[in-house]
Parts: structure tokens; C-alpha cells; sequence
């Protein structure tokens, strides 16, 4: 398998720490109208060099960040990736966005991203040929669409919405939908054994999950098939945590824990 990046989102009082285990950074732009210390993190990777790839916020706010603030934020920053609109779950409003966002001008180095939503696996396909066809150079799949389930039933649905994500890229690969020479983001996970069946599909360029992070939060330990049921702690209840509150070895842990069990 190449060399998958990997990033874990973490709260603020684990930031510059981040930087130790994650190979790039994710940013939330919403978040850096709200704090000014995340605003600052990501001003300093950037005079770092670090590689950053900034998101649109849907998933933490339930729809994408205001347009004029994501300019503002891609503008100032300058991310190596930006991760254009989308709507979840929505094929043909994700199109359309993917359609107006692919003739905005954004600056020099910054690559547009374009997140497959779909209500089946016919539609991911659709939206992925539109992708292409429209110049995207990369795409990501999110890690909760309700159609993994149906792609993988399973009593546990977190687990087989980890398991229906790979397959459906997995027939994707076979079908010729996605090409080796594909660039293809995950989107967060749902169990995080996943990631080790991507072994032999060469388009897996990059991955972002707080999954490890939030185990570790509830003092929960990754064992060798990983973690079920998903942690229920999520990022918006605890991006402003105190360190003081967090037991950090729990945390290094699972991120070693994490690429160890998926071969990365």
C-alpha cells in the first residue's frame, strides 16, 4: 500500500501537539472565526510549510460554511486543498454546487475537492463521472451515507457503514468508475478497522478521522479489531476541553494503535 496521509482531529489544548503524529492539518473554517488560537495554529503551519487541507464545515454545522467566510479563509490561508460545498446526502445539489465552484477562482496552489453525496451507489457513480468530467483533480467519500448500510447489512450499522464505504469503492475500482491514477479522500470513519482494507487500491490518497482521539477522550483503548460501537464524543462538545481533563496516554495509544491495525 503507498503512503496514505493521515490526520486526526484534536482539541485546541492538542494542537501544536498534532503536529507530532498527524501528516497534515485539517482545518475547519468556521472555527477560526470563533477562535482566534485556531486561527493562529493554522496561520503557523502554514509558515511552516505544513500541508493543509481545509473543509467546508458541513459536517459540524449541517450545512456548508458561509460562502463569503470560506473565500475570506481559502484567500487568507491559502490551503493546499479545499473542500467545495456540498449537501448531504444530495446528489444533485452537490452537482449543481460542484458545477459553480469548479469556475471559481481560488488562489495559485490551492486544489479543489469535491465530496461524493448520493442516496445510493448508482448516484456515487454518477457523481463521480461529474466530478472528473468537470476537472476535479480529487474526491472524497464521507463516512456516514445511509447507503453503505444497504450496500453492507449489518445489526452493527457503524460497522457496515465502514465496511459498505469500501465496498462501494472497492466495485467503483472494478467497474472502472475510479482509476489508479484517481486521487480520493475518506472522509472521517465509522469503524476504524476499515482503512486496512484498502490495501490494494492504489486511488487512496489521503484520510481524516478523530475517531482514536474521541476513543481516547472516553478513556476508551483500541484493541487489535479496533473499536465498536464508534465513540459517542464528538469534536463540538469537546474542541475547548481543558488538558487537564484528557488522559493524553490514552490518546497516543489509539493513534499508534490506529496505523498499527490498518497496515499504515
Amino acid at each position: 500500500m503507498k503512503k496514505v496521509k493521515i490526520s486526526h482531529e484534536v482539541p485546541f489544548c492538542l494542537l501544536a501537539k498534532s503536529r507530532e503524529f498527524n501528516d497534515y492539518d485539517y482545518c475547519l473554517p468556521h472555527l477560526m472565526d470563533e477562535y482566534k488560537e485556531y486561527e493562529d495554529f493554522f496561520t503557523t503551519s502554514k509558515g511552516m510549510g505544513r500541508y493543509i487541507v481545509m473543509d467546508n464545515s458541513l459536517h459540524e454545522l449541517g450545512e456548508a460554511y458561509n460562502t463569503e467566510r470560506l473565500m475570506y479563509w481559502v484567500n487568507t490561508i491559502k490551503p493546499d486543498e479545499f473542500i467545495v460545498p456540498d449537501v448531504w446526502e444530495n446528489y444533485n445539489e452537490s452537482a449543481r454546487n460542484a458545477k459553480a465552484w469548479a469556475s471559481v477562482e481560488l488562489p495559485e496552489g490551492v486544489m479543489k475537492v469535491a465530496v461524493v453525496q448520493a442516496k445510493s451507489l448508482h448516484e456515487a457513480s454518477l457523481c463521480v463521472k461529474l466530478y472528473r468530467d468537470l476537472g476535479y483533480q480529487k474526491i472524497a467519500f464521507s463516512y456516514g451515507a445511509s447507503y453503505y448500510n444497504d450496500v453492507c447489512p449489518h445489526p452493527d450499522k457503524d460497522f457496515g457503514k465502514a465496511i459498505g464505504r469500501f465496498m462501494s469503492i472497492n466495485k467503483m475500482v472494478e467497474n472502472g468508475t475510479l482509476l489508479n491514477s484517481d486521487r480520493v479522500h475518506l472522509l472521517g470513519t465509522a469503524n476504524p478497522i476499515e482503512f486496512g482494507l484498502y490495501k490494494n487500491i492504489k486511488c487512496i490518497e489521503s484520510i481524516d478521522t478523530s475517531n482514536p482521539i474521541m476513543a481516547g477522550i472516553e478513556k476508551r483503548l483500541y484493541y487489535s479489531l479496533g473499536l465498536s460501537p464508534k465513540p459517542k464524543a464528538n469534536m463540538n462538545k469537546y474542541q475547548d476541553v481543558s488538558e487537564d481533563f484528557i488522559e493524553t496516554e490514552f490518546i497516543e495509544y489509539n493513534v499508534r494503535k490506529f496505523r498499527e491495525i490498518n497496515g499504515l
